[in-house]
């Protein structure tokens, strides 16, 4: 029976108890020791006899940077979204994440701008600060407690099929190569994802790529902090297409006494690794609490990150694909993180998994099902992320069918609520994953945000 997206996202984001296990598998193999991999291997460890996650990162016990994640020096969001999964699947993870470290961050204590004007408040969702890693480790430590997951260090070169399914995973191990048997596959690679050069050496469709030019740019600095509970706790000043090529800038409170600072923008004007420039720019053309912040001491250096293209793989468009093997994550759908959606579109993955695993689903069959589910997750957050992204003048598109249309209902959505307190929660809800962006074209909020906007211009 059809269900609309919006419903289908809407049960995807269920906050009810994990459900029970039920033992359908033996071995499953997750390629990548990711966000996406973590979660992915979390609910896989419902249903398998063992989980083995391969990663060509030697991970220890630390919180530092990994090669495996050029981004991860960036700052970070876990939108409540991506909470909210989280702590469904690691019950406590959020209590657990703020006593060693990470800061919450109350609703009344976030400000937010756009285009210099202040914003109503919007959002009354409590969030949680941290850097990527640390993040990422207090994940990995929940997951690799599960009795039945194991991590191995190694490089994977390939898959094994056999017949009209994947039979196993070929990685390089301390002793060379290594074919595991697998029942099960997911892909959580990241954007350098090689699935699709794996399924053409197997005889099977490379999936089709979207890629879009972006040319983003991001620099970020941590400087010490000092106030126990300051207020605000986190400050974004998002710039929109009137003001160039300028994304915005952000900055939240994170573990260690710090506070981490973002400046992005798009084409040329790139924000470098100068830190005399990265502290004038939040000095001058950001709000004040900017100042503020980085008038602290500066923790080691600015450091730079380029996002060339947003890309997507498409692989429901497959017409033959090999049963027992799913992708998550960037492995599927890479876009402009200026928006943050990276880590919760990652933990709604997961929930794509565990409905599919849980339905009955025949594994001697191709996934399609999941991918329908899946397909409705990176329907959303691709089509927030390249819709804000084509005002932008420095990237070149195409433009779809109806874009002018759409472009212009989301600029009255924007607009409104920067003034009006209920366009901004539903904004803001979306924005957050909470609900599907399908919400935002309802006529009572089409027609409401038109009226503000109508209003201030008298």
């Amino acid at each position: 029976m059809y269900q609309s997206p919006a419903r289908v996202f809407a049960r995807l984001g269920a906050t009810g108890p994990a459900p029970a296990p039920s033992l359908i598998m033996g071995r499953a193999v997750v390629l990548g020791a990711s966000v996406a991999g973590l979660l992915a291997a979390r609910v896989l460890a419902e249903h398998a006899e063992s989980v083995l996650v391969v990663d060509r990162d030697e991970l220890g016990t630390g919180t530092g940077h990994r090669a495996g994640v050029p981004q991860g020096t960036q700052m970070h969001v876990l939108l409540p979204a991506g909470r909210d999964q989280i702590d469904r699947w690691f019950p406590g993870f959020s209590r657990q994440a703020v006593a060693e470290g990470a800061v919450l961050l109350p609703a009344a204590a976030r400000r937010s701008y756009l285009d210099g004007r202040r914003k109503v408040p919007g959002s009354d969702v409590d969030m949680i600060a941290a850097s990527r890693p640390f993040l990422e480790e207090l994940l990995r430590r929940r997951t690799l407690a599960l009795p039945n997951v194991t991590l191995l260090p190694g490089c994977v070169t390939g898959l094994d099929f056999a017949g009209t399914a994947v039979t196993g995973v070929r990685h390089e191990s301390a002793t060379g190569p290594v074919v595991t048997p697998a029942d099960f596959v997911v892909d959580a690679t990241g954007r350098s994802s090689r699935l699709g050069d794996w399924l053409e050496q197997g005889g099977w469709e490379r999936p089709p790529m979207r890629r879009m030019a972006i040319n983003l740019h991001y620099a970020t600095a941590t400087f010490r902090r000092t106030e126990e509970h300051p207020v605000p706790v986190a400050v974004l000043a998002g710039c929109t297409a009137a003001g160039g090529d300028i994304a915005g800038a952000a900055f939240s409170a994170i573990e260690g006494d710090r506070w981490i600072v973002m400046l992005g923008s798009y084409g040329d004007d790139r924000p470098g690794r100068d830190a005399d420039d990265l502290v004038r720019r939040c000095r001058d053309d950001f709000p004040p609490e900017f100042a503020r912040v980085v008038a602290n001491e500066m923790l080691g250096t600015v450091r730079t990150y380029r996002q060339a293209d947003s890309r997507r793989r498409d692989f429901h468009r497959l017409r033959r694909l090999p049963a027992r093997l799913v992708a998550v994550g960037d492995a599927v759908s890479s876009f402009n993180p200026i928006y943050g959606q990276g880590m919760s579109s990652a933990a709604l993955h997961a929930s794509c998994l565990s409905e599919y695993l849980r339905s009955g689903a025949d594994l001697h069959r191709p996934a399609r099902e999941f991918l329908a589910l899946q397909r409705v997750v990176v329907d959303a957050a691709w089509g927030m992320s390249t819709s804000a992204d084509l005002a932008r003048p420095s990237v070149p598109g195409p433009r779809p069918p109806g874009y002018r249309v759409s472009r212009w209902v989301a600029d009255q959505i924007t607009a409104a609520s920067v003034t009006d307190p209920v366009t901004a929660r539903r904004f803001d809800a979306v924005v957050e994953m909470r609900r599907h962006p399908n919400s935002l074209a309802a006529p009572r909020t089409l027609l409401r945000a038109v009226r503000v906007n109508q209003a201030r211009a008298r």
